[in-house]
């Protein structure tokens, strides 16, 4: 079958068709993600690599993949993973009631980043947004998604967000709807064919729904009859339900691709559909009619109420514009707008250069009050005011290049466009934009919404030993950013940022990588920076190995085909191994002796204790599974843990990996991804999965302890400590940066004890009530006998007496779990 596929893709070129089968492969959810990447890698290595070719969003896809799969090679499904943690939590309410104090479970509180601050770096944002809601009588009610951060909620147009998904098992959001009639109701698209549902505005979701695979990208509700719903499903087609979303069926098979629906305004009967091609029906869905004219790739689609007749369509071929086409005739016809030799959906202000990451990076959207100004989106923003005749630029993707050309900056990589009224909103990379005078443009044409959502996909932290604390982050879309002494971020690295760390003897000394392995360095805590160059002018992994030496002075090592050390901060580098023949995913070397090092790739561990020299590094067996983390000991630097894919998850080796001891446990049935030793005399040990932090040491009995008090359900990609201040450092892929007090059972717990929460009457019917005599704010959540949670509220106070409704709960038992900063308290409800 591959050697069929890489045979049609030269005889089938032209037509595009091969273009999206490691898309579609990926939508599909049955391929190993060995597979995928055999066909992605075919497929660039005729298109190109180059920046504008899809590759990077394909790697980011690739990276997280391996991190994620089973040791099949399989991902795990939403589904599985909204049941597993359902069971968990399950577990822990019949086995953890009463009162668990924050020394032994944890006070996780959120560093950020909120906002964005440029010192150095050329492309800052928060946080990548996917998807925006917002309600059409009140557009201060907006809901917007990060693409794994979770849906966050304002009230006030943007002053204050509140995030609204914390404690679910997704939070992978492509789609939101608000339902037209009642703005309490939020449907949310997300993987998988997923859809959830809230009816009490966020506070609590069910997994409402099933598409059956690929990414709902797009969820539009009928405002005639809210019973009616459309979605587009990316690798699955166009989908309608008629009963409130519960249930859908396809109604186009042949958009076996859906992007795009839309309804010609004023007329819900009349739907437009793209995926690959365009479809039109005037029966509500019932039947469509393919409509011709166009050549096969990605379509988007504008409408106007300003005039119902009027329909334009962008379209795009391998990742780059490839036409405008408009209507006036409500779809039956389109003429081509004359744009030749123009690429939108690229970098130049000029649309004169060759790339594109089209469909991921692709939106037109047209002003309800006039159908004449269009607006189109790539990497960068286009407007029209001539019916789409002609387009000027609005944003570029550096601010000092927007400045310098008098038009707005924007986060590059626009996801999503969408007016309301006279205002477009547009979702990138880096936050939700909003253009409130979208006719004239300046640099002050777009205001960033973004300050205050916490969603910074972190692939890689490094931290300070001093109090106040320095840290470096590297992220997806945003670069690297540095959390100073003063407590503010800064971005002072751009690209995709990835391993960074800070000097040991100099804080302000900071190292940086973007993809790939490019090098940098600042010397003024990020004010400025300067590049290293790479070691042999190599290209290294998508996240590339950089470590310093915990002894030596100027001392700094990084991971490509080989092992590379600099003794004099990165000005020059001399191997240190021998070629592995595939770039390495990871090194470390040990805290306590830094001629012991682990390196790691293609799931194959390696270890060498005689660095210093071109060494042949010995390669360890007996672990399974894709390695996503190695952890050496802080004194002994023969044991060494690792955090696998396989069924075993943690492995542990006293012994330099000779042999090696599956510290599986009780672990729930979550990923693995980043491990950390705790230098406190009893070989404390934290593993970040998926979902969670959790703690052993050899006084645990062989068992996990959940470490995880107010701490969302996100990837961890990297622990850290600082021992100066006893804190651990969570860096998530998708909500930022977090840090909590170290694991110590012994403080006391006799203040929560005494404060005791009371929670009467119980049994209960119609409402319960929660009293606890102190002052401070806590989140409630309520659990069924299954685990599913039901009732969930942050950020409130029990002191004069909290009551909750539970007229809607049926007749059961339920666990009420209370987290605050003092601990977590799980107490047994039953209602009657």
């Amino acid at each position: 079958m591959k050697r069929f596929y890489i045979i049609l893709i030269f005889c089938l070129f032209a037509l595009n068709s091969w273009s999206q089968e490691y898309r579609r492969m990926i939508a599909a959810g049955t391929y190993t993600v060995q597979e995928i990447i055999e066909e992605a890698e075919a497929y660039f290595a005729l298109n190109g690599t180059q920046r504008g070719k899809g590759y990077n969003p394909y790697k980011r896809w690739e990276y997280q993949a391996l991190r994620n799969c089973d040791e099949n090679g399989m991902l795990k499904t939403p589904e599985f993973y909204f049941n597993e943690l359902e069971n968990y939590n399950n577990n822990l309410n019949q086995n953890n009631q009463g009162f668990r104090a924050a020394a032994d479970t944890g006070n996780w509180e959120e560093l950020g980043p909120t906002y964005w601050s440029q010192t150095s770096g050329w492309n800052p944002g928060v946080g990548r947004v996917t998807s925006i809601a917002i309600e059409e009588t009140n557009t201060n009610h907006i809901i917007i998604g990060g693409e794994t951060g979770g849906v966050w909620k304002t009230l006030d147009g943007g002053t204050n967000w509140t995030v609204l998904t914390d404690n679910l098992s997704n939070l992978n959001v492509y789609a939101l709807a608000i339902d037209p009639t009642n703005s309490s109701t939020y449907f949310w698209g997300s993987t998988s064919g997923n859809i959830f549902k809230s009816t009490d505005g966020g506070a609590t979701w069910n997994l409402f729904a099933d598409t059956g695979s690929g990414n709902v990208n797009k969820i539009l509700i009928d405002p005639t009859n809210t019973n009616k719903m459309y979605c587009s499903v990316e690798g699955g087609g166009i989908f309608k339900s008629t009963n409130g979303g519960l249930n859908w069926s396809i109604i186009n098979a042949s958009a076996n691709n859906g992007y795009d629906v839309e309804f010609k305004p004023g007329d819900t009967n009349t739907i437009y559909a793209s995926g690959n091609n365009l479809y039109k029906s005037t029966d509500g869905g019932l039947t469509f009619n393919f409509i011709g004219g166009f050549n096969t790739g990605p379509k988007m689609i504008g409408v106007s109420e300003a005039n119902p007749s009027v329909v334009y369509v962008v379209q795009a071929f391998n990742g780059i514009f490839n036409g405008l086409f408009k209507s006036i005739d409500s779809g039956t016809t389109f003429s081509t707008l004359s744009h030749a030799g123009k690429n939108y959906f690229g970098y130049s202000s000029l649309a004169d250069d060759n790339n594109g990451q089209a469909p991921r990076d692709m939106d037109i959207v047209v002003n309800p009050t006039n159908a004449d100004e269009v607006h189109i989106a790539g990497i960068l923003t286009w407007k029209s005011n001539d019916g789409g005749m002609t387009f000027n630029i609005t944003s570029q993707w550096v601010p000092q290049n927007a400045s310098a050309q008098n038009i707005g900056y924007c986060h590059a990589d626009v996801d999503i466009m969408q007016f309301v009224g006279n205002t477009l909103f547009v979702g990138t990379d880096g936050g939700i934009f909003k253009a409130t005078n979208p006719q004239v443009v300046n640099s002050n044409y777009y205001t960033d919404l973004t300050v205050g959502v916490g969603i910074r996909q972190f692939y890689k932290i490094g931290i300070s030993q001093t109090n106040p604390v320095v840290v470096t982050g590297g992220s997806q879309d945003n670069g690297t950013s540095v959390y100073g002494t003063n407590g503010i971020w800064t971005d002072w690295l751009g690209a995709d940022g990835m391993e960074s760390f800070v000097d040991k003897n100099n804080a302000s000394i900071l190292y940086g990588t973007s993809q790939f392995g490019s090098l940098y360095k600042s010397t003024n805590g990020g004010l400025s920076l300067s590049g290293i160059s790479t070691p042999d002018n190599k290209s290294g992994n998508w996240v590339t190995p950089f470590e310093q030496d915990p002894i030596l002075a100027n001392t700094i090592y990084t991971g490509y085909d080989q092992v590379y050390k600099s003794t004099n901060g990165g000005s020059t580098w001399t191997a240190v191994s021998q070629n592995f023949g595939n770039n390495l995913d990871h090194l470390k070397v040990a805290p306590s002796n830094s001629t012991y090092m682990y390196a790691a790739r293609n799931g194959i561990l390696y270890r060498n204790s005689f660095v210093g020299i071109v060494a042949n590094w010995s390669q360890l067996s007996g672990l399974t599974g894709t390695i996503n983390s190695i952890a050496i000991h802080p004194t002994n630097p023969n044991k060494v843990a690792v955090a696998t894919t396989g069924a075993q998850k943690v492995y542990v080796s006293s012994n330099g990996g000779v042999t090696w001891t599956s510290y599986l446990y009780d672990l729930p049935n979550f990923t693995a991804q980043a491990l950390v030793w705790e230098n406190n005399g009893k070989d404390g040990l934290y593993v970040g999965m998926n979902y969670g932090v959790y703690y052993i040491d050899n006084e645990s009995n062989n068992s996990w302890k959940p470490f995880s008090n107010n701490l969302p359900n996100v990837i961890i990609s990297e622990l850290e400590i600082n021992y100066a201040e006893n804190k651990l450092y969570a860096a998530t892929y998708g909500r930022g940066l977090w840090r909590t007090n170290l694991y110590d059972p012994s403080l006391s717990i006799d203040e929560f004890e005494v404060a005791d929460v009371k929670l009467f009457p119980n049994p209960a019917s119609n409402e319960v009530t929660l009293s606890w005599n102190k002052g401070e704010n806590v989140s409630v959540k309520i659990f069924d006998n299954l685990g599913k949670l039901v009732h969930y509220t942050s950020d409130v106070s029990l002191q004069n007496n909290f009551k909750i409704n539970t007229s809607s709960f049926t007749s059961g038992m339920y666990f009420v779990r209370i987290n605050s900063n003092v601990g977590v308290v799980t107490k047994k409800l039953i209602i009657e």
